[in-house]
């Protein structure tokens, strides 16, 4: 090996040490964003008041994860918010209902979601399956939204008392988001869809390992995709959920009991899930799970009051210098 050819491998290694160097210092966090900050949306989610809501089934569910068949064309609502999820379908029972007592102030209308078939279609696993209710923000928005604008989102859902929820250990219920990111793959960057969210998991008292019903928030995921146990559910009724995505590819997790307005004290927990930083917002679902079984139905879940909320560029902007005077 000659000096010359020593010397360019030296510079070489040099160079790359003051690369990842580099890219280590510019690396900035953010703080975590409160759901509900900025802007709202009014384009996308829904409070359910109109009585003529309704959901119109399209024939057998899709359930192109477990089989490979997207069955076409998609369930939708009339108001065109909503549709089924073409990976896993929709639940059997997507309906609008009277508000449970207690919910937010002045509605009429809330939604339930649940299901009995939730697996393929003609089918039994006798497994855990789930279903999605997606909201349509990709298109109504034309595009999804860059974590450059600290998008967010909010629901209000009403948890049933426990002697009405699926006597099932597991998880029960998802509030999650579609993101994406560039990520290297296969020798080149792609685009890269995730699913982060937050999950409600029951620990029913018929399994040996617990002396009563309880539930538990189940956060998806760290950086390495392993899901992280959260909080325990002290109470049933409403609770407000949220999660945020800011521009330093975080997500953020919200939740408290009750309908007031999500603040700093209910954040659970900030993560990079399965390692992507977050890049784009694409839009948010909810999940219905239960024992695909054929005769066991899920707990009765009902949502109300879904927001999207996003930052203006030019409101970080103020919000920065006036952090900085």
């Amino acid at each position: 090996m000659t000096q010359q050819f020593r010397f360019h491998i030296q510079l070489a290694r040099q160079l790359f040490l003051f690369g990842v160097l580099s890219m280590q210092v510019t690396v900035v966090t953010a703080e975590p964003i409160v759901p509900g900050t900025g802007q709202h949306v009014p384009q996308v989610g829904d409070d359910f008041e109109d009585p003529e809501w309704k959901f119109n089934p399209a024939g057998p569910k899709s359930s192109e994860e477990m089989d490979g068949h997207q069955r076409m064309p998609l369930g939708r609502t009339v108001n065109n918010r909503w549709y089924e999820g073409i990976k896993r379908g929709y639940p059997d029972i997507v309906r609008r209902v009277a508000t449970p007592e207690g919910g937010p102030e002045g509605s009429q209308g809330a939604l339930l979601i649940q299901s009995l078939n939730s697996g393929i279609p003609g089918t039994l696993t006798h497994r855990m399956q789930q279903e999605d209710l997606v909201a349509d923000c990709n298109y109504r928005l034309r595009g999804a939204i860059p974590v450059s604008q600290s998008p967010s989102v909010v629901a209000r859902v009403y948890l049933p008392p426990f002697e009405k929820w699926e006597n099932r250990t597991g998880v029960s219920f998802g509030f999650r988001a579609s993101v994406d990111s560039m990520i290297w793959k296969d020798g080149g960057r792609t685009r890269e869809d995730y699913w982060p969210g937050m999950m409600i998991e029951f620990a029913s008292s018929t399994d040996k390992r617990f002396k009563e019903d309880a539930a538990y928030f189940r956060i998806r995921a760290n950086n390495r995709g392993i899901d992280l146990k959260g909080p325990k559910i002290e109470k049933t009724g409403w609770w407000t959920l949220g999660m945020s995505f800011t521009p330093d590819g975080q997500v953020h997790y919200y939740a408290r009991p009750g309908l007031e307005n999500l603040t700093v004290e209910d954040h659970l927990m900030s993560q990079v899930p399965y390692g992507y930083k977050c890049e784009r917002f694409k839009t948010f679902f909810f999940n219905v799970c239960n024992m695909d079984d054929g005769k066991t139905w899920s707990t009765p879940w009902v949502v109300d009051n879904c927001e999207l909320y996003y930052i203006p560029l030019q409101s970080h902007a103020r919000r920065d210098g006036a952090t900085k005077r």
